[in-house]
């Protein structure tokens, strides 16, 4: 297992007496010696609580903040996620992506479980898509536009309020088809953000300045803070930041590796903080 299969979603596990009584810690998907791919449920400690096989290559998968489920994603531009029942260690649903959409390999929950939010391309158009599907019939009911092209990951932010769940979603930038596999189709044009969402409506918009073409894909959040992993695709010889962190309502900073930011060769992969907050880190 590499970092592209380490998972978000360690806080919903842990807090969920559901999961906790499946003893699983973490998700991640992984493709194993013998060529296939599965998802796996591990313990702290990197013990094997559950394997599910998937189709093809998977990403990511979101787990239900109350029940042991989890929706298990393609990597882009595939069009399937499996619903796991992980208690059982068994696929209970396949989701598909509407004619003319993919998914990106990452998806949320609202915070009562109702609903999960799916990141996807409307790939005629290349427009960022957010799908909404109904998590008791596993219908789709709904969909948005998610701020921006290429919309990565979305997750749910820590504090609901009255006005309804939070999400942040990192719109990379990248306009891609699928009948052009994962070729990048605008690198001169891309203009990724970061969008916050609520309630079915964009509310806030955060570009980096001087980073147009540093693609925003994975995020992590602590408190009020947004954390962004970034992957440069502009000229090789510029040496950027990968990190950036972002309060709403405010600008956003990046912070950089100093001698050793040459050294990342301009990539970011997945990010995460630490339990306490205090902490953030990017492989």
């Amino acid at each position: 297992m590499d970092r592209r299969a380490f998972l978000a979603g360690t806080a919903a596990l842990a807090a969920a007496p559901a999961w906790a009584a499946t003893g699983a810690a973490y998700l991640a998907a992984a493709k194993e010696r013998s060529g296939a791919f599965a998802l796996f449920g591990l313990t702290a400690a990197g013990g094997l609580c559950f394997r599910v096989p998937l189709p093809a290559r998977g990403h990511a998968a979101a787990a239900h903040p109350r029940h042991a489920e989890a929706v298990a994603f393609a990597r882009r531009p595939g069009t399937f996620g499996l619903v796991i029942d992980c208690a059982a260690g068994a696929v209970t649903r396949t989701l598909t992506a509407p004619d003319g959409r993919h998914f990106y390999g990452h998806g949320a929950y609202t915070a009562d479980g109702a609903h999960l939010l799916t990141t996807e391309n409307a790939f005629a158009s290349g427009e960022g898509r957010i799908g909404v599907w109904d998590a008791a019939t596993w219908t789709r009911v709904d969909e948005m536009p998610s701020g921006g092209i290429g919309p990565h990951e979305v997750i749910r932010l820590p504090a609901g309020t009255a006005a309804g769940d939070r999400f942040a979603i990192a719109n990379g930038g990248i306009r891609t088809h699928p009948d052009r596999g994962r070729e990048k189709l605008n690198l001169e044009a891309m203009r990724p953000n970061l969008a916050y969402l609520r309630e079915g409506r964009i509310e806030e918009v955060v570009e980096l300045p001087g980073l147009r073409q540093a693609s925003i894909r994975h995020l992590a959040a602590a408190g009020d803070i947004v954390a962004m992993a970034l992957q440069w695709e502009g000229p090789a010889d510029r040496t950027v930041p990968l990190l950036a962190l972002h309060r709403p309502g405010a600008p956003p900073h990046t912070l950089d590796a100093g001698a050793e930011q040459a050294d990342l060769k301009g990539y970011a992969g997945s990010v995460a903080f630490a339990g306490d907050g205090a902490h953030v880190a990017i492989t």
